[in-house]
């Protein structure tokens, strides 16, 4: 990390300090609010996205969001928190790129203002409800720098009606092996074709280690889950996501895990748009897509094949009760 901007509120906490003692080298800048760099104009996403700087600051205002409609596995109660803006992974198809101007990582120390309001807010109603991380950023890619999920499983270790999932593609899952597993978190990984993962999801964990991965947390007792979510069209579709699943449901044990989704490929038509001006080369993104509600997407019939073959496959080896697609797919 070359460059860290620090709010001035944060920069004497003991968190924040802990941060900077790992870059010792890294030039610090002083700011007031981390919006002063992250939404400041005339940045280059693609540019940034090649050497990123650090921004360490306090999330101030709503820290707990309803999720999306279809956003769900099986809750009726279902929120997202935000504890990091941006991955350091570089996926083609991921929405942030098309979503925030700027491609440096912004870290928000404090965490307890986190889990104080999802305690409050699982406080609200009897029944369960869900909090998923991961939505803004990858769950554990930055954790041996942060150490957010650590101490986020020692705040729902407390809160037995609030349900986590950590949404990852990254294999840094040492916090997780060195601790017992709790019952209201699901470990879910975001799982593609090797090939398309080669593809369109640079600078990730290969489909293989992320398999080993979940078989390793599953061995320890932890609930995974499965998020084969975005599907994506390729000339051998069929025969690459018929590997995939013989391949993941090989290593795993298929009674233990929690639940399995499916997710079409869809982006908001503004973040579409910039995106493509970022990679005017992309073949994913030169794809023909269709506009519905304001949202890019193949056309239906092909989101309907895509779609129906993922659900057919799966039934080989999953129970009703593990399947949550994401959205219906009429």
């Amino acid at each position: 990390m070359d460059t860290i901007y620090i709010e001035r509120d944060v920069i004497s906490l003991p968190r924040t300090q802990a941060i900077l003692a790992r870059y010792p080298n890294a030039r610090k800048v002083s700011i007031h609010r981390y919006t002063e760099v992250f939404n400041a104009p005339a940045q280059n996403f693609r540019t940034q996205k090649n050497n990123p700087s650090l921004i360490l600051a306090h999330k101030y205002g709503k820290r707990v969001l309803p999720t999306p409609p279809g956003y769900h596995i099986g809750g009726e109660q279902n929120y997202y928190f935000s504890h990091m803006f941006n991955c350091i992974y570089d996926c083609r198809y991921c929405f942030l790129q098309g979503m925030y101007r700027s491609a440096n990582y912004v870290v928000f120390v404090n965490y307890e203002d986190f889990f104080e309001d999802i305690k409050n807010q699982s406080l609200m109603t009897d029944q369960p409800s869900w909090y998923f991380s991961g939505y803004d950023c990858d769950s554990l890619a930055l954790e041996p720098m942060t150490n957010f999920i650590e101490l986020c499983l020692d705040a729902f270790s407390t809160m037995p009606k609030a349900m986590l999932e950590i949404r990852t593609k990254s294999t840094q899952i040492r916090n997780l092996l060195t601790r017992p597993a709790i019952d209201n978190c699901v470990v879910a990984y975001s799982l593609s074709p090797g090939n398309i993962v080669t593809a369109e999801e640079h600078k990730t964990p290969s489909l293989a280690k992320r398999i080993s991965a979940l078989k390793s947390l599953q061995q320890h007792g932890w609930k995974v889950g499965l998020r084969f979510d975005p599907l994506l069209k390729a000339e051998n579709f069929e025969q690459l996501y018929s590997d995939m699943f013989d391949q993941v449901f090989s290593e795993l044990n298929t009674d233990l895990i929690h639940s399995v989704s499916l997710g079409p490929f869809r982006l908001p038509k503004p973040f579409f748009k910039k995106m493509i001006r970022l990679y005017p080369e992309s073949k994913l993104l030169a794809a023909n897509m269709n506009t519905r509600d304001n949202m890019l997407s193949y056309d239906e019939q092909t989101e309907r094949q895509l779609f129906s073959y993922c659900e057919t496959q799966l039934q080989r080896y999953i129970s009703p009760r593990q399947y949550y697609p994401c959205v219906s797919v009429q």
